[in-house]
């Protein structure tokens, strides 16, 4: 592997750079977008059964509120109940709103990071290659102006416009399917917290009627 680097030429080290930063992030986004992290499957028939006759106690909703991602939208609507019972029921949405898109900057942390990984690879193999083709012309000419070119030089030209395109290929291709996988995770984790907020909205707005 460290051969093929050094045939590819200095172009290649940006590209490396990029592929170890798109790997971490991958596993980054893996760790931190998982279900029970975000939205665990029957948090909200529980937090709806425990409010099914009064509000729960600050402590029982601070403790839903570290419970996931889910869990902190949904304690922000019983707890602007707690502190204000007489709350519309627009404040009461505005509030879980609030917190809903705070969940979602979190959720797409890095993915822009990503997306840009996915797009700059390909142009960083493409410079590589522009600086092999410039390799490979400077070595149709010798010194002095003879003709005839330099095997060596022409062959390092080739090994740096092949290595930086396939390489920049290789980081981009993955870059983007993972991109993608992500981008419609986190779209469907939203789509759960927002019906999940306005299923405890209509609760509420419904056990606060006398």
């Amino acid at each position: 592997m460290f051969s093929i680097i050094q045939a590819a030429g200095w172009p290649i080290w940006p590209l490396v750079a990029c592929s170890i930063l798109a790997l971490a992030l991958v596993i980054e986004r893996f760790v931190s977008l998982k279900t029970a992290k975000i939205a665990p499957p029957q948090l909200l028939e529980e937090v709806l059964n425990v409010s099914r006759t009064a509000v729960p106690t600050p402590d029982v909703v601070n403790q839903l509120a570290k419970n996931s991602a889910l869990g902190e939208v949904l304690a922000s609507g019983l707890r602007t109940l707690n502190s204000h019972p007489r709350c519309s029921e627009e404040e009461l949405r505005s509030t879980m709103e609030g917190a809903g898109r705070l969940v979602a900057h979190r959720l797409e942390k890095y993915l822009t990071a990503l997306a840009t990984i996915a797009s700059a690879a390909p142009l960083m193999g493409l410079f590589g290659t522009v600086v092999g083709m410039i390799e490979i012309f400077g070595s149709q000419s010798s010194a002095g102006g003879a003709t005839g070119g330099n095997p060596a030089q022409l062959a390092q030209g080739i090994s740096i416009a092949l290595y930086n395109t396939a390489f920049g290929l290789i980081v981009a291709i993955p870059s983007l399917i993972f991109w993608r996988y992500f981008r419609a995770r986190v779209d469907e984790y939203l789509l759960t917290l927002e019906l999940a907020s306005e299923r405890l909205a209509r609760h509420l707005n419904t056990l606060r009627r006398p």
